[in-house]
């Protein structure tokens, strides 16, 4: 339910006729204002935060197969929950981006903002890319395991939803001009396949997430966990 509403609502934001509205896609070289970036960025933001605190309670909001290895490599997660999770995560995935394309007239939308993950191989490298998104990925890892974090004295609370979704929010802001921003391999992969842009770049989308987290983790308990 998590990666449906994912993919139906956040990433239906980032191509909706509201970004038309703001896009001149009249000009020969579509040039993106300030407000499309903070669109979709505060879109994934609010939006995620929203979820994880709606599905808290029953699944532990688990809208991101990146963040659920990082809590399988915590040990906070089994292994069979974990692979249900990810088998869930791309199946709600794929729903979601289902019932986006089949309501959307996609088709009349430009490619530049129909909301798939890709850069430009004239400006970023594979290899650069792939670092975006797992510094990205590790960010929001690192922001996940803080505030779940029982040493910090926490309590579940709107506090945890709320600071992941003010994490992701920023997250959009730096790498929507780079990346179109991923750092979640069901955002990145399904909705490329799903509108025909997959390409080699998506294998970036979906891997490079997976070792964010995962460099993540022992990060964590390194630096950050309190004595």
């Amino acid at each position: 339910l998590g990666t449906f509403f994912l993919m139906l609502v956040c990433v239906g934001s980032a191509n909706s006729r509201v970004l038309m509205g703001v896009t001149p896609l009249t000009s020969e070289e579509l040039q993106f204002p300030p407000l499309y970036f903070l669109t979709i960025a505060c879109a994934f933001g609010f939006g995620i935060g929203g979820i994880v605190h709606m599905l808290a309670a029953t699944s532990g909001g688990h809208v991101n197969p990146a963040v659920t290895w990082a809590l399988f490599l915590d040990k906070r997660v089994s292994v069979v929950r974990f692979v249900l999770y990810i088998v869930a995560q791309f199946a709600g995935g794929f729903a979601g981006a289902g019932a986006l394309y089949a309501l959307g007239s996609h088709n009349i939308i430009h490619d530049e903002i129909r909301g798939g993950n890709s850069y430009d191989n004239d400006y970023i490298s594979n290899g650069e890319a792939f670092a975006f998104e797992a510094l990205g990925t590790m960010f929001l890892v690192l922001t996940v395991l803080s505030s779940i974090n029982e040493k910090r004295g926490h309590a579940p609370s709107y506090l945890q939803p709320l600071a992941i979704g003010i994490a992701i929010l920023v997250i959009h802001i730096w790498l929507i001009p780079y990346t179109n921003c991923g750092i979640n391999p069901v955002r990145g992969v399904v909705w490329n396949i799903v509108i025909g842009q997959a390409s080699y770049q998506t294998l970036v989308f979906l891997f490079a997430p997976f070792v964010g987290a995962g460099v993540a983790v022992p990060v964590f308990h390194f630096l950050l966990v309190p004595c």
